[in-house]
């Protein structure tokens, strides 16, 4: 039965772990660490934890499963520097990074089989950092990817997966490099792709300066991915150096077959290309989070005029449904709406659609 749990790192992740932890059993006692003095001192506030460890490595000889909740780098760091503290027999130490097999090659390496390592990756997140935009139900219907080290049990895996269960995550077990290869494909290449895009508008625009102007709309929705933490993406791309390197290779040929049939004017190929992806991309589960945090926008077709922003948000107020964004798109092809509502939900703006339904005629799109 787990007891005592050691948390490093209280940032949005590890404080939103903590919370569901301590949500579901209260008699779990966790501790807590995080460079920053303040992060950890809200965390004490707020019930995340219940003591704060003044040193990386306190007295670990009791705690029954440790959390490194950091950066892919600073995850290393700590467990090469594990394997001179003393732990637990069969202790569980997990981690939460975005790639996956340096870390189990790091962990097999410096931790023997007394202690059980559990790569893990919960797939979800926000576009707000730090303990104060932790919630225990951050990961609710989010896939929570297990990738168990060789030393690891079935029942190592149950007592992790028991704790965890008040994330409502779904829990898939892999291997490190079937977690790499596809978060590779579906998170780390499109923020390098994204990236690239901001890259080519930027060189345009000494030569024509309304491009930023014009890429407020649609260019600045589907590139959103490029304001990450570039911190974070550099460490996570160089760790994925092999899956991203064959990607690289398989994208400059697709560019190569699209550029081809523009080039040769095949209308047909063009319209099959766009269709194909059309299908697959509305084929894809709308309510399932997955890699990528989901932005819940919703539009609304409205007249924009004087007063229009009020009007909406005080009917938004009227049933207590809380925003996080609002703007006035200026840009609107291939957008249906003038407004666009950002929420922190689904629900939140399932329950936005409905309301504005309620106290008006104007119609309301997700794209």
């Amino acid at each position: 039965m787990v007891k005592n749990i050691y948390l490093i790192g209280l940032g949005l992740i590890g404080g939103s772990i903590a919370l569901s932890i301590k949500q579901k059993d209260p008699s779990i006692h966790i501790i807590g660490f995080d460079i920053n003095e303040d992060q950890v001192m809200l965390a004490k506030k707020i019930g995340a934890i219940d003591e704060i460890s003044p040193t990386l490595f306190p007295n670990l000889a009791s705690v029954d499963i440790i959390f490194i909740s950091t950066p892919v780098q600073q995850t290393i760091n700590i467990i090469e520097q594990l394997q001179a503290v003393e732990l637990k027999q069969g202790v569980i130490i997990t981690d939460v990074g975005s790639t996956k097999v340096k870390i189990v090659e790091c962990a097999t390496k410096y931790l023997n089989g007394r202690i059980k390592f559990i790569g893990g990756h919960p797939m979800a997140g926000s576009h707000k950092s730090g303990i104060l935009a932790a919630k225990p139900h951050l990961f609710e219907n989010a896939f929570y990817i297990l990738t168990p080290s060789e030393y690891v049990t079935p029942h190592d895996l149950s007592v992790l997966t028991e704790v965890l269960d008040g994330t409502k995550a779904n829990f898939i077990e892999m291997s490190p490099e079937e977690h790499d290869k596809v978060t590779g494909v579906i998170s780390h290449f499109p923020h390098i792709v994204a990236a690239s895009l901001v890259y080519q508008a930027e060189s345009y625009e000494e030569q024509f300066p309304l491009v930023k102007r014009l890429a407020a709309g649609g260019f600045r929705d589907i590139t959103r991915i490029a304001s990450s933490n570039p911190a974070m993406w550099r460490d996570i791309l160089l760790h994925n150096k092999g899956p991203l390197l064959n990607l690289f290779e398989e994208w400059i040929s697709e560019m190569e077959r699209v550029k081809s049939f523009v080039e040769n004017e095949q209308a047909d190929q063009l319209y099959t290309y766009f269709e194909h992806a059309k299908q697959y991309r509305d084929g894809l589960p709308e309510k399932q989070k997955g890699a990528i945090p989901s932005f819940y926008d919703l539009f609304v077709d409205v007249p924009d005029y004087p007063g229009i922003i009020s009007e909406i948000t005080g009917y938004l107020a009227k049933e207590e449904i809380s925003l996080t964004n609002i703007r006035i798109i200026e840009t609107r092809e291939e957008i249906y709406g003038v407004l666009r509502l950002s929420f922190q939900t689904e629900r939140d703006r399932e329950l936005a659609i409905d309301c504005i339904g309620k106290y008006s005629n104007y119609d309301t799109f997700i794209i």
